[in-house]
């Protein structure tokens, strides 16, 4: 081997023998006749010295330049007394440089490895520069080590690691497909995995048991944050197994994970229904970690005269919540609640109404607000006991429907939150459960997971006639405000997923064109089974600190699915579209960057 040690092996263990270490010049500083060198490899950096005394290697040394690529041979010696360096697994000992073989020169790189200021455009041009960073090293390291503990935990519980098809055909999940043209079946096209869903169903069927796959799935959605176009996933499947085993031997393995990756005790993870979630916090992955709740007031203000509360109060549609920020009446300007006012209309809401305690004792004559002169002594003294109010909080209303709600004031709980501090540290981690099975959109029912996954109630005729009742075997898994993983026990019988069909509108011509095989396999002893899928870019950024899965990814896209290094999409020569049996009607251009 080229090298005895990487740059971060080097410690005080080794001090007086002679190493060899092979990297990349991170640093060179001359310091009066004496020639520093931090050279940088995966495992850290390491401070080489070289002083006239050897003076090959000194000339050498001052002939080198940021991003060299070189090898030093030289003796391990402590640093000086006060140079020692906390930061550095090496930081207590130098290289006194002995040798020095220059292994490739480099051109002067667009940016400097340890600049945090470039922007992400730029970083993702020149990513293979990028991921010479520490930060970005440390995160692709995190990801292997938790991808190594999930194969490891696995592979202890009996599963077997099986791939499914990259070219495969288009199923229900919701979001859009990549589409591959076959060359050889003109007129067709593959489809490429939003999920392995039913493969995984079908390695059920064959006997399999317990499958698992650190799968690539691919989506053609819009992006954010947590979303690419290819991203990758930890999918399992088992048969025989009920909702809540499936959920025990998964909360184990993510608990494993936080304590051996992180040194973090995650507990119990508590598990919540759809209707809690949804009640207390306005969204079905909620953040424990903030403690602000919404509270149901319909009741209250029903016989008001304000028809802004009163209407959607007589709605079964509708809901009338209410947000107690604890003195929030203090701490907020009149400008930061016209602010949010604004932030909720992005989630429907038509306004938002608050009200400022200033001095409960005094009944209406103690409140601020401009719709207190609307609302009944009865309404106020409800509310304010409900809520818990007391002088120097602040109550955010929204009435309207459900959904609008749900999502104008759970988004406003999280704003809240983080600017005022109240959202805590650590982790916090929960499952949640009990989800109905169906909900209505536009007068058709349509699944809330996929049409897949089975009741609580194992009846055809009670899905037949209580859709909107009726929960299903779904469940999710929470992480501080972000669902890391989702599945669901699946339905094996087909007289309960014919019901599911026919309630969803799926004629038996889609049945079969869609997914016909699938169900031709269930008709031949498919067993109870049911599995999960967790997103690991998600779950690793969530680890890592990171504020996007692009930062945990090795060569990720843009927010417009646009690849600055190579290019990608790109267009392709006429021949290529003819062997295809494709006519383009658009002329090919380069993708544009677009915003990160």
């Amino acid at each position: 081997m080229m090298r005895s040690h990487y740059c971060g092996q080097v410690t005080e263990a080794l001090t007086g023998d002679t190493v060899t270490v092979c990297g990349w010049v991170h640093r060179r500083r001359d310091h009066g006749g004496v020639i520093f060198i931090d050279l940088r490899d995966r495992e850290g950096i390491l401070q080489c010295v070289f002083d006239p005394d050897a003076a090959e290697a000194f000339a050498q040394a001052d002939r080198l330049r940021s991003e060299y690529v070189v090898k030093i041979t030289g003796r391990v010696r402590p640093r000086p007394q006060g140079t020692e360096n906390a930061n550095l697994s090496s930081g207590k000992v130098e290289l006194l440089g002995k040798q020095i073989e220059l292994l490739n020169r480099s051109e002067t790189p667009p940016f400097q490895i340890d600049d945090d200021s470039v922007g992400e455009d730029t970083r993702l041009t020149y990513r293979y520069i990028d991921l010479r960073r520490p930060a970005m090293q440390k995160n692709l390291r995190l990801r292997h080590d938790v991808i190594r503990r999930i194969r490891n935990f696995m592979d202890a519980n009996g599963f077997i690691d099986v791939e499914t098809p990259i070219l495969t055909r288009a199923t229900p999940e919701g979001a859009r497909d990549y589409l591959v043209p076959s060359r050889t079946h003109p007129g067709s096209f593959f489809a490429l995995p939003q999920s392995p869903q039913l493969f995984k169903q079908l390695l059920m069927v064959s006997g399999l048991d317990r499958y698992y796959q650190i799968a690539r799935c691919f989506r053609d959605e819009d992006l954010r944050a947590d979303r690419q176009p290819e991203f990758t996933q930890l999918d399992v499947e088992t048969s025989f197994m009920t909702m809540f085993e499936i959920m025990e031997m998964i909360e184990n393995m993510v608990k494993m994970i936080f304590s051996e990756v992180m040194n973090v005790d995650l507990g119990t993870l508590p598990h919540m229904s759809y209707a809690e979630a949804m009640g207390r916090y306005g969204s079905d992955k909620p953040d424990l970690r903030n403690p602000l709740e919404l509270v149901e007031i319909k009741d209250l203000v029903a016989d008001s005269d304000f028809k802004v509360f009163a209407n959607p109060a007589k709605d079964p549609a509708c809901r009338v919540a209410v947000l107690r920020v604890p003195g929030g009446g203090e701490k907020l300007s009149r400008g930061q609640i016209d602010g949010y006012t604004q932030f909720v209309t992005q989630y429907g809401a038509r306004g938002l109404a608050w009200i400022k305690v200033n001095d409960k004792a005094k009944g209406r004559d103690g409140l601020q607000s401009p719709i207190v002169k609307n609302l009944s002594d009865a309404a106020l003294t409800g509310i304010l006991e409900r809520t818990g109010a007391v002088d120097g909080d602040i109550l955010f209303f929204g009435a309207d429907k459900f959904k609008v709600v749900c999502d104008a004031l759970g988004a406003l709980r999280l704003k809240v939150g983080n600017d005022l501090g109240i959202t805590a540290g650590g982790w916090a981690a929960l499952w949640v459960v009990d989800w109905p099975m169906f909900e209505a959109d536009d007068g058709r029912w349509v699944s809330l997971h996929h049409p897949f996954t089975a009741p609580k109630q194992f009846d055809a005729q009670e899905v037949r006639n209580n859709p909107g009742t009726i929960l299903s075997q779904g469940y999710d898994i929470v992480l501080n405000g972000i669902e890391i993983g989702g599945g669901s026990v699946r339905i094996h019988r087909a007289d309960v997923q014919q019901a599911v069909f026919d309630l969803l509108g799926i004629t038996p011509e889609e049945q079969q064109e869609k997914f016909g095989f699938l169900l031709e396999a269930l008709s031949y002893g498919a067993p109870p089974h049911g599995g999960i899928a967790l997103g690991l870019d998600r779950l690793i950024m969530l680890m890592s600190g990171a504020q996007s899965i692009r930062e945990v990814i090795a060569f990720p896209k843009t927010q417009t699915a646009h690849d600055p290094m190579t290019k990608a999409p790109g267009g392709v020569d006429a021949r290529q579209l003819r062997e295809l049996s494709i006519r383009s009607t658009v002329q090919p251009k380069s993708a544009t960057p677009g915003a990160v």
